[in-house]
């Protein structure tokens, strides 16, 4: 029997988790930046083996609850790996941007890292799980660190940002539990015995009445997690009310699986369902784009506005995926990473501003680039990805869902074009308005020093990311377009044809 590697991945952070509710919090931060590093040395280790063809030895599979035909599966693709790699990638560097987390009563700094660690562990199980029914218990535990963490070290209306998450995910959840269940009946009635592999689930020949049903219990629940319009409102709230390390677990990671579960469970367990709501989800797409970026630009709280601006982001993700064309999923799967990537170097630095000004709001900002080069810089640098410019991550995946769009349908694709106008809109204008301009007396007064050693190493490696995929894409695209070019095939649709003249090129 193989070395369960993939098992060891998840239950690293959760040991750490573990370790961290012992009386242990003179060395807290330490411990749990052990455990974090740990994971993502384990993390780089599953991506070695499966680049050396070892996918299928990745692989794990045990009985699980035989009676539901439910199994302990884990296992990854090039989506899934990617996925893993930014979890364990962000998590160290989320611990280290919040090293001086203020306590307050019973939610200390050790409380803080080990629901950052517990979420971590969550996390990771959801990208990997093979089994439905695997996935869904997961996905319903990671909203329990998430609470506590908006709950106990977010702002003055904290309480109400995380009861407005926790009821907007657990709505959402519960619809989703119905399609799981109607999966288990399904499973029974076509093959006689109960299953919730994904291998197998998704070779079953459904009616297609009732797999749209089903495909729109899964879809509700990722259209909320995404999160779309018009039921986005609960984002903005929690990410102004919580702590920007806290943003960055919410938008950068936990959000994403929204759009990996469209591609991994609505389209590979009801292909014909998703092609027939395809028209409805390109809309909600479009609407998603330009409202988050219209109300990005006339947000006046920085941590809300980054919010907005993900909102949009999602949109173009969404877009990609159900335009149905290789280059639009490929480009959707990797927009999630270099989302993650972009989103967390401008919570991060947003999080700096704010340790000391002592606000969010944009207004109480000013002249920042004079008494904080370093730190406006790396604002730039994050705001710059933000809007997709070229050279940097963000601006392939952006392209590839732009260009994939246009070739399945132009009118959408420069609608959607909109967005990225909308997006130097809202990034320029937030850089002019807070780094540049007279030096304010309050900014004077709070800004009594640059970017420190700390805040460096937590800008550094994401600005090296981003450039890196900018300028090197295929390190991540070699590995995510078979995804795509599966799914494509999976659902039955072929890319478009080249225009005349270009197949003759």
């Amino acid at each position: 029997m193989t070395f369960p590697l993939l098992t060891f991945l998840g239950l690293v952070p959760l040991v750490g988790a573990g370790v961290l509710c012992l009386p242990v919090k003179q060395i807290a931060r330490g411990v749990g930046m052990v455990f974090a590093l740990v994971t993502a040395v384990v993390g780089i280790a599953v991506a070695v083996v499966y680049a050396g063809g070892g996918a299928a030895d990745l692989a794990e599979k045990a009985a699980w609850i035989p009676q539901f035909g439910a199994w302990w599966a884990i296992g990854v693709d090039g989506m899934a790996l990617v996925m893993v790699l930014l979890t364990v990638l962000l998590v160290p560097v989320v611990l280290l941007a919040e090293w001086k987390v203020p306590g307050r009563g019973r939610w200390t700094p050790q409380v803080f890292f080990a629901l950052v660690l517990a979420l971590e562990s969550l996390s990771l199980f959801v990208f990997m799980a093979q089994d439905v029914l695997l996935f869904y218990l997961f996905f319903e535990a990671t909203l329990i660190p998430m609470y506590f963490l908006i709950g106990g070290f977010g702002g003055a209306r904290r309480s109400y940002a995380a009861v407005k998450f926790l009821l907007f995910s657990l709505g959402g959840g519960l619809i989703m539990l119905a399609s799981v269940i109607g999966l288990y009946a399904v499973s029974v009635q076509l093959t006689g015995a109960p299953t919730y592999l994904l291998s197998e689930l998704s070779q079953l020949q459904l009616d297609p009445m009732l797999g749209r049903w089903l495909m729109a219990g899964f879809l509700v629940a990722f259209i909320v997690k995404a999160p779309m319009v018009p039921v986005h409102t609960w984002l903005p709230t929690a990410a102004e009310e919580s702590t920007p390390g806290t943003s960055v677990l919410l938008v950068g990671i936990l959000d994403k699986i929204g759009t990996f579960g469209m591609i991994k469970f609505c389209l590979w367990l009801f292909p014909e369902a998703s092609t027939w709501v395809a028209p409805a989800m390109v809309v909600l797409a479009l609407v998603s784009i330009l409202y988050g970026a219209i109300a990005a630009i006339g947000s006046t709280n920085l941590l809300r506005l980054v919010a907005y601006t993900s909102i949009s982001h999602f949109g173009f993700m969404v877009l990609g995926i159900y335009t149905f064309t290789t280059a639009g999923i490929s480009g959707s799967i990797f927009y999630m990473v270099n989302h993650g990537f972009s989103t967390a170097a401008l919570f991060g630095v947003i999080g700096f501003l704010i340790s000391r000004r002592g606000s969010a709001l944009v207004a109480d900002y000013g002249g920042v680039a004079k008494v904080a080069p370093v730190l406006s810089g790396v604002f730039l640098m994050a705001g710059l990805s933000g809007l997709a410019l070229p050279g940097m991550s963000s601006f392939v995946s952006e392209f590839m869902v732009l260009a994939g769009t246009w070739s399945r349908q132009p009118g959408v694709a420069a609608v959607a074009t909109l967005g990225t106008v909308l997006a130097a809109v809202y990034i320029l204008r937030m850089y002019q308005r807070t780094m540049t301009g007279p030096v304010t007396d309050e900014v004077a007064r709070t800004f009594t020093s640059d970017a420190t050693a700390r805040e460096k190493w937590v800008a550094a490696p994401l600005l090296a990311v981003i450039l890196l995929l900018g300028f090197a894409p295929n390190l991540a695209l070699g590995v995510i377009e078979p995804v795509a070019q599966s799914t494509m095939s999976h659902i039955g649709v072929a890319d478009p044809v080249a225009p005349l003249g270009e197949e003759a090129k």
